[in-house]
């Protein structure tokens, strides 16, 4: 396979400007990521040692194989949401390696609020069983929460991908086989109760862990009893009792031993098959991402500057490379596993469309992971598009997306704006991943697009009651809207909505992307099969 030929001159002045700024932005990353995980008031961590418990860190430490890596998925999800109050949505999620076997990790963070779950807490706890389905991940659930937020109830309760969600994904992993061990560090109450219950195996700390479906100040209103939190829901109780529980445990760090042991009696996987060779490191230096990223998001550059920092050997087959030149289509290898790569070059047209979807035929065909670099501000626009028949053509690369069987994984490496994030397989198409970059933009327009448009209407609007608006009222209107989709379509609003998986810093993705495929590689390929293409 050929290597890609740089053309990025890393001597330039402009390189050194972009490697500054982008260095710049990962490292403020990095430090709010240090801060979702580490930074908590005094008092909440002085409480957790009253209670001989561990930090979410120090039992991810013991739980997790020596030396390993992990992939943390979320890690600043609701960073923009309760005041920053909640870091993480008081979750830890992750794909990491527990006696030997890959697994997925749940794990409510008691050190935020108690553990309680906000909406964002349930939609990542959901949006983590999602991967476990989609990807045949035996899951790991440590236990510790305070119960849903009462104040927010109306938010996390009832409706479909609500906390209901959680046990419904529960007992789908159970039907497929999929295997899961909880371990009960605290209190598990009503809701919450359901997660060791419809685990296939529960491990329970003896004094602090508790499973119980109303505590005992809701025993005492409801029925008069008077209780205590052992005698009703505590590890004996449970484990001689009730069988709710299944193993008792004399501290965390024995709750952790049992745990390593059962995880270590899962029957592996077998692995779909895939085309592999010898993996080599990309022959360009992947640091050099942060030169060839454009401080101005506006600029274009070469999507193949990307690719040949993230792939092995820098090795690249490009398909069709004199045709729909504004996609980038071909093959690669990451980490000796063959994938497609798409990547964005420009605008959207006709003949890049048609290109996309067939390339993406073609990887499905002969079973090839696809991976999509976002870098688009959408389908082309105007008569003589629409009479080409733009809007055919770009849904048939839609169909392509939805229909695929192959894993896709998908980047925001730069912008992703209207119809274009759909056709490079955005959130709402089943990646079964999907990390942006820092600097990345998600909204169905730019911002001064929209902004340009909403004032225009309301230009319109008071004109047409006779009045006349000076540059001044317009900017006033102008303002707030170009303020508000600023921070709506940033990289950091996305990740607290949990729109992807996480930021990436630039050079992870490499390593990032080869965990998720292997992840993904659990779950069989199905045969091809598509909807209607309209010609």
């Amino acid at each position: 396979m050929r290597r890609l030929e740089s053309r990025v001159n890393t001597q330039s002045p402009e390189f050194k400007a972009n490697a500054k700024h982008n260095r710049a932005l990962a490292e403020a990353l990095h430090e709010k990521q240090r801060a979702a995980r580490y930074d908590r008031p005094a008092r909440d961590i002085e409480r957790l040692r009253r209670q001989n418990k561990l930090t979410i860190r120090e039992r991810l430490s013991e739980l997790l194989d020596p030396g390993t890596p992990f992939l943390e998925l979320s890690t600043l999800a609701a960073n923009c949401a309760y005041g920053g109050d909640v870091p993480g949505a008081a979750q830890v999620s992750g794909i990491g390696i527990v006696s030997g076997r890959e697994v997925i990790i749940h794990a409510d963070d008691a050190s935020v609020k108690g553990g309680a779950w906000y909406p964002l807490s349930v939609k990542k706890i959901v949006r983590t069983l999602d991967i476990a389905i989609e990807n045949r991940l035996p899951v790991v659930h440590l236990c510790d929460s305070a119960g849903g937020f009462l104040p927010l109830q109306a938010e996390l309760f009832a409706d479909k991908y609500f906390a209901g969600r959680i046990f419904r994904n529960q007992s789908i992993l159970s039907k497929m086989g999929v295997q899961q061990v909880a371990i009960v560090l605290g209190h598990c109450t009503a809701g919450g109760a359901y997660i060791p219950a419809l685990s296939d195996y529960n491990v329970i700390v003896r004094g602090t862990g508790a499973i119980f479906l109303g505590g005992p100040p809701l025993v005492k209103a409801a029925t008069g009893e008077d209780i205590s939190v052992e005698e009703l829901g505590g590890a004996d109780m449970h484990t001689s009792v009730s069988g709710v529980a299944d193993y008792p445990a004399s501290t965390e760090l024995h709750a952790i031993a049992i745990t390593r042991e059962i995880v270590g009696r899962f029957t592996r996987p077998e692995k779909t098959s895939v085309e592999r060779c010898e993996p080599e490191p990309p022959f360009y230096d992947p640091g050099e991402l942060y030169g060839v990223l454009p401080v101005d998001q506006k600029v274009q550059f070469d999507m193949r500057e990307v690719i040949a920092r993230i792939f092995d050997g820098s090795r690249f087959h490009e398909y069709q490379a004199n045709y729909g030149k504004t996609l980038i289509c071909g093959y690669a290898r990451l980490w000796g596993m063959q994938v497609g790569v798409l990547g964005n070059n420009g605008v959207l047209f006709n003949d890049s469309a048609l290109k996309g979807a067939h390339f993406i035929e073609l990887c499905n065909q002969n079973r090839t992971p696809l991976i999509f670099l976002q870098n688009i501000t959408g389908f082309m626009v105007g008569r003589d598009y629409e009479r080409a028949g733009i809007t055919k053509d770009g849904a048939k690369m839609i169909m392509a997306v939805a229909c695929s069987e192959v894993p896709k994984l998908t980047v925001v490496v730069n912008g992703s704006f209207g119809a274009g994030t759909y056709g490079m397989s955005g959130r709402a198409f089943d990646s079964r991943f999907m990390f942006s970059w820092p600097q990345s933009q998600t909204s169905v327009m730019g911002a001064e697009q929209a902004a340009g448009v909403l004032t225009d209407i309301k230009i319109k609007q008071l004109a047409r009651e006779g009045k006349n608006l000076s540059a001044q009222e317009i900017a006033t209107i102008r303002n707030p809207i170009l303020e508000d989709y600023r921070r709506q379509q940033s990289a950091y609003y996305a990740t607290s909505e949990l729109w992807d998986d996480g930021i990436l810093d630039p050079i992870d993705t490499r390593n990032a992307l080869a965990i998720a495929l292997s992840a993904a590689l659990n779950t069989p390929i199905a045969p091809p099969r598509y909807g209607v293409f309209r010609m």
